[in-house]
Parts: structure tokens; C-alpha cells; sequence
């Protein structure tokens, strides 16, 4: 059998096979309330018919102030937990597991109000200029991840994945290019780490399952963070207790401030792979897999644990099966459309 289509364990949780749904926001809680809505059951529960073996919720705020945007998903109070369980209940009707990826925007927060960041810099002239976090607004912040966890937990994900890429909140503590303090979140890169840090431990004290993070490995800049801190850090997140890294890269800092993103097929497995051999943790490789057989061959080098599928899913709600007749694989197809399927 092909490795994509082979189960992984990890901890508690069985996939039944490598391909999992990248969080990719869909910017549709119209009602401005992160509550879900319509759309993303279908959304979601589309892809579970698919055979996809995990999904991955977009990115979820922990905070109202936390959002990407005001039509983001929410997890910040109890209200919003009914339209989740009744999500994650269809979602495991159709066999796949679902995680949820429990975030806070940071500086790239556009909603009203008052935004935060390790430091008083906005991220362009299209956001507002945030207020550097107190230390009461960062334990703030980590109470609001542990919360999101332990309704998470309540609401019966499967797998939690932290959002520390793409310059959100976490993101922006990791890296120099944002964070300027002087106090004990600044600076070296321990200091840099130290919120990362104690939001793992603040929801592994709530949360026995599985715990990926979301990491940009490389932030395109010579001042800036690249795989070999990721290594580093990496380490020190497998220590408290997280089981798997999910590798992307860019978003810290505007497009005509990095250099050019050298996109292209699988363009940032290779750090996947570097973060899994050096660091000597599972990870997820993420950015341009479109074919099964692509994924067969990033699993068959070694280069990561999983195969995370964004656009492609996006085109194609049932992406498993194609890459299961690429490869010359017979999954399991839903009752409903066996007539289709199988021929």
C-alpha cells in the first residue's frame, strides 16, 4: 500500500490515512459573531465525504480582538460551542478526524477597536497601529489559549493546533523583525520563545491529545528568523510536549519588505524535512502538493509525516480519491456514491 494512504498514529488518535485538510479562513461569520454558520458545515463536511483523514478548522480566535477578521470562526465563549460540536459531529460521521487551529491575529488583526502586539509597530499602512501587550494583557493571551483548549476539548476535536506562523500574535513574539521589548519577551531568542512556550504549557494542561503548532520557517528576510531557529525552537516546543510541526513560511512582515518567495512545487518541504531530520520531530509539509503522487514521494524521502492540502482541496472536495487512482489505491467510498466511485 502507498504511505499516503497508510494510517498514522499519534497519541490517542489513529488517522486513517496522510492527508489533511490545511486551516485556510473563509472569512464567513457574517453575523460577526465567530459562530458557525451554513457554509462551513458544508464547507467542511464536504471534505470529510472526500476521505480526507484530518481536517483542520481555520484559524479560530481565542480572543475577539484575536481575529484575522470580524467574519472569523471564534472559540472565545461558551455561545459558539453548539454550531462546533454539531461541525465536528458530522465531520467524524464521515470517518475523518477534526482539529482546530486556535489563534490571535495580533498586529494583522482587522476589526474595531483596540489591536495588540509584542510591539507598538503595525504591520503596513492598511492596519492600525496596535498597543504593546502589558504583561496582564500576555497572561491575557495564554489564558485565552488554555480556555480555547479546554472547550475544544469539550467540543470533541481530535487534534489542536496552535497558530504561531504567518506573523499572528505568537508569531510576531518569535520574531526580531516584530518584537522589539526589552523585557523578559524580547530579545534573545529565548525571551522570543517564552510566550510560545507557556501557551504549549497552558494548553497541555488542559488538552491530553495530539498538539501540532503552525510555524513559518522562513521569514525572508536577512534579519529575520530561518529554518535553523525553527530547528532550535522546534526542540524546544518537542519538550513541551508538542507532537507535530506544521511547516509554512512568510507572512511576518510585508511582501516588499522579504524577498521574493521562491514559489514553486512542494516549495517549502524542504524545510519540513529539515525540521523533522534535526529536530527529530513529525512534521506536515504544506504549499503547492497537487497530485498524489507528489505526496507518495515527500512520504517515501523521509521528508515529512504528513501531507497538508490547501488550494487543491479548495478545487477539489474529493482530492483523495484522484490521488488514490494515481497511485493505484481502492479507498473506501461513501455509501451514498459507491455507484460512482467504484467501477
Amino acid at each position: 500500500m502507498s504511505l499516503l494512504f497508510t494510517p498514522f498514529a499519534i497519541r490517542n488518535v489513529t488517522l486513517k490515512n496522510r492527508i489533511v485538510m490545511s486551516p485556510m479562513c473563509m472569512y464567513s461569520c457574517y453575523a460577526k459573531d465567530g459562530k458557525v454558520t451554513p457554509f462551513h458545515i458544508t464547507h467542511y463536511v464536504s471534505r470529510a465525504v472526500g476521505q480526507v483523514g484530518l481536517i483542520v478548522q481555520e484559524a479560530t480566535a481565542v480572543l475577539p480582538e484575536g481575529r484575522i477578521s470580524e467574519e472569523d470562526l471564534g472559540i472565545w465563549e461558551e455561545d459558539q460551542l453548539p454550531g462546533l460540536t454539531q461541525l465536528v459531529e458530522e465531520i467524524h460521521r464521515y470517518g475523518a478526524k477534526a482539529g482546530i487551529q486556535l489563534a490571535h491575529a495580533g498586529r494583522k488583526a482587522e476589526v474595531r477597536g483596540t489591536i495588540y502586539a509584542p510591539s507598538a509597530i503595525r504591520f503596513n499602512e492598511r492596519y492600525a497601529v496596535p498597543e504593546a501587550l502589558t504583561l496582564e494583557g500576555i497572561q491575557k493571551v495564554i489564558d485565552a489559549f488554555r480556555a480555547g483548549a479546554e472547550r475544544a476539548k469539550r467540543v470533541g476535536y481530535d487534534v489542536i493546533e496552535i497558530h504561531a506562523a504567518h506573523g499572528y500574535l505568537l508569531n510576531q513574539f518569535l520574531s526580531p523583525l516584530a518584537n522589539r521589548r526589552e523585557d523578559e519577551y524580547g530579545g534573545s531568542a529565548e525571551n522570543r520563545f517564552r510566550l510560545l512556550g507557556e501557551v504549549i504549557t497552558a494548553v497541555r494542561d488542559v488538552w491530553q491529545g495530539p498538539l501540532f503548532v503552525r510555524v513559518s520557517a522562513d521569514e525572508y528576510h536577512e534579519k529575520g528568523n530561518r529554518v535553523k531557529d525553527w530547528v532550535r525552537f522546534s526542540g524546544w516546543m518537542k519538550e513541551k510536549g508538542v507532537d507535530l510541526i506544521d511547516v509554512s513560511s512568510g507572512g511576518v512582515i510585508p511582501g516588499n519588505e522579504a524577498k521574493p518567495i521562491p514559489l514553486g512545487p512542494g516549495y517549502q518541504v524542504p524545510y519540513a524535512r529539515e525540521i523533522r531530520e534535526k529536530g527529530e520531530i513529525p512534521t506536515g509539509a504544506v504549499g503547492l502538493i497537487t497530485s498524489g503522487r507528489q505526496a507518495e514521494e515527500i512520504l517515501e524521502k523521509g521528508e515529512a509525516d504528513l501531507i497538508f492540502i490547501a488550494r487543491e482541496l479548495l478545487r477539489d472536495p474529493y482530492f483523495p480519491r484522484r490521488a488514490a487512482l494515481e497511485l493505484g489505491e481502492s479507498i473506501e467510498a461513501p455509501v451514498q456514491y459507491r455507484r460512482g466511485w467504484n467501477f
